[in-house]
């Protein structure tokens, strides 16, 4: 039987909507009430936390006074941004004055970048004999908020660039041929703590350790940066493990909003960013987005209160998901799965081996499952292959088969089943019309 309201509906649309335009509105409304698809696509970006979401709108709400002003609505507006900073602190194991907050993880990328170069300037000018350019150590696993400033830096000229390759046999960049890379004048090894793509875990801590000790006999500075995006909420991240001098943190990646922070071991290193009114004493200048922050705050603790949970609920799904595909009926490569490697427990980038099985026609054919290629960021490229699994050594034709699926918390072992389900489906579809 059709709802008294819905019926209502109906005949209203049918007085005034044509027939063509009325059956296009029924098909919508119809696809609504479907099953809603399933979500393999949190390495992307993540929906926010329900109880995220209530601080945002309780501090948008009730909390909407300028921080920096003096009054009850200022000083309220304060205590939550100070709260939602030791939140961010306690999670990655740090002190509230060495997290700052920015508009997200591009930002703070870039903020890093910057505050070492300057850090480096400032060396050279008590340095007379210090003529060379600062140079800079990355991978070639590194997202384009890193790789990009510094290909820019080394085309104006301001700076002498390593893009260290990672290795064919464990997805990751060595210890040796990192630390290999750096010279008298290297300033900043900037490398992602796991890899969007692959999952596969970078070792950061132990090249921060070897960093160290060379660092300590040379008068140039050296710091070490991780990008931990897409680690935060997945497998265990304290900056006093991994011993780096700065971290950059993204809210969307682990169920909070789309804003980021920035942690520095000690604030001499970061360099002010934003001139203006002296927000973020005085290093990031304007007005703090509260209800943001807020939001960010609540994220984290929600990380560090439950992240065992999270993580082993995710690995179990992940693990059923790659046991499905095996199953699927035609051959299945599991990219950036090594033994030497660790991968993060939500990510599983594969390919379906077949000529008519280009990953952007299976997704395009795929009905109910929302899963990626690759990069959200590279979502345009058209039909080239991920440059990070040729660098891992995955062959042209098995990476333009490539998709990438990440499972979340909310994840269960029927999303699992109908999204290989769906793709089964797509899969024969797709053999059906090219025969």
């Amino acid at each position: 039987a059709v709802p008294l309201e819905q019926s209502r509906v109906q005949c209203c649309l049918k007085r005034f909507l044509p027939p063509s335009l009325l059956s296009i509105v029924f098909l919508h409304r119809e696809a609504e009430a479907m099953e809603p698809a399933v979500y393999m696509d949190n390495n992307a970006t993540t929906p926010l936390a329900p109880s995220v979401l209530a601080a945002i709108s309780s501090t948008l709400a009730d909390a909407w006074g300028n921080p920096s002003s003096a009054h009850p609505a200022g000083v309220k507006a304060k205590k939550v941004i100070d709260r939602a900073r030791a939140d961010v602190a306690a999670m990655l194991g740090a002190l509230p004055s060495q997290i700052f907050f920015t508009s997200g993880g591009t930002e703070s990328n870039n903020w890093v970048i910057e505050s070492a170069l300057q850090r480096y300037h400032t060396y050279a000018l008590n340095q007379p004999d210090a003529k060379s350019l600062p140079h800079v150590v990355t991978s070639n696993l590194e997202h384009d908020s890193i790789i990009r400033p510094l290909q820019r830096l080394e085309k104006d000229g301001r700076i002498t660039l390593t893009v260290v390759p990672a290795s064919a046999s464990s997805g990751a960049v060595s210890v040796d041929d990192v630390c290999g890379a750096v010279g008298p004048n290297t300033v900043l090894v900037s490398l992602m703590l796991a890899n969007n793509e692959t999952g596969v875990i970078q070792p950061v801590a132990a090249i921060a350790k070897r960093l160290k000790q060379m660092a300590e006999q040379r008068p140039c500075p050296l710091f070490m940066h991780t990008d931990a995006a897409q680690a935060i909420g997945k497998i265990s991240v304290d900056v006093g493990d991994l011993g780096v001098h700065f971290l950059t943190v993204v809210g969307h990646k682990f169920y909070g909003p789309r804003i980021g922070a920035v942690f520095t071991s000690s604030v001499d290193n970061l360099q002010p960013w934003l001139h203006g009114g002296g927000q973020e004493r005085g290093l990031r200048s304007g007005t703090e987005n509260t209800g943001m922050i807020a939001g960010l705050g609540e994220a984290c603790r929600l990380v560090h209160e439950n992240l065992s949970t999270y993580s082993e609920d995710m690995r179990r799904s992940r693990d059923l998901l790659e046991s499905e595909l095996q199953n699927i009926g035609w051959p299945v490569a599991v990219n950036g799965r090594f033994d030497e490697s660790e991968r993060l427990p939500n990510t599983c980038n594969f390919s379906v081996l077949g000529d008519k099985f280009l990953a952007r026609k299976v997704l395009a054919t795929m009905e109910g499952v929302y899963a990626s290629a690759g990069a959200a960021c590279h979502s345009d490229a058209g039909t080239k292959p991920s440059k990070i699994l040729l660098a891992i050594g995955v062959s042209e034709y098995t990476a333009l088969r490539a998709m990438r699926w990440s499972v979340g918390r909310e994840t269960t072992e029927a999303d699992v089943r109908r999204a290989v389900a769906a793709l089964r489906a797509a899969l024969v579809r797709l053999e059906q019309a090219a025969d």
